[in-house]
């Protein structure tokens, strides 16, 4: 059993910084991609930004130059530091992440529960 879980959403003002950690936790022998989704009021859900196990990262166009994703291969933990929050930040920010169990074993897609951000004044 694989789980992932999130911590650090929250209300912050426009302008402030919030930081985003997923932790991944059970029957792991791997992880490939780490990633953050996000999910606005009436909006679909959005890849945010995403880090390979060799440190290669993509970044949704909008938080470009904001937002930093890292990870932890040794604490098998993936971070978001997001600077410069814009109320269309606002969402349920959801981590997700490709987990073998086992060498010879496929990896498969996990999603942690979503942590809520607010931006507002």
């Amino acid at each position: 059993q694989v789980q992932l879980v999130e911590s650090g959403g929250g209300l912050v003002q426009p302008g402030g910084s919030l930081r985003l950690s997923c932790a991944a936790s059970g029957s792991i022998f791997s992880i490939n991609v780490m990633g953050w989704y996000r999910q606005g009021p009436g909006k679909q859900r959005e890849l945010v930004a995403s880090v390979t196990s060799g440190g290669s990262t993509d970044y949704a166009d909008s938080v470009k130059g904001r937002f930093t994703i890292s990870r932890d291969n040794a604490k098998k933990t993936v971070y978001l530091q997001m600077n410069s929050l814009k109320p269309e930040d606002t969402a349920v920010y959801y981590c997700n992440a490709d987990i073998s169990s086992g060498r010879y074993l496929y990896a498969k897609n996990y999603w942690g529960q979503g942590t809520q951000v607010t931006v507002s004044s």
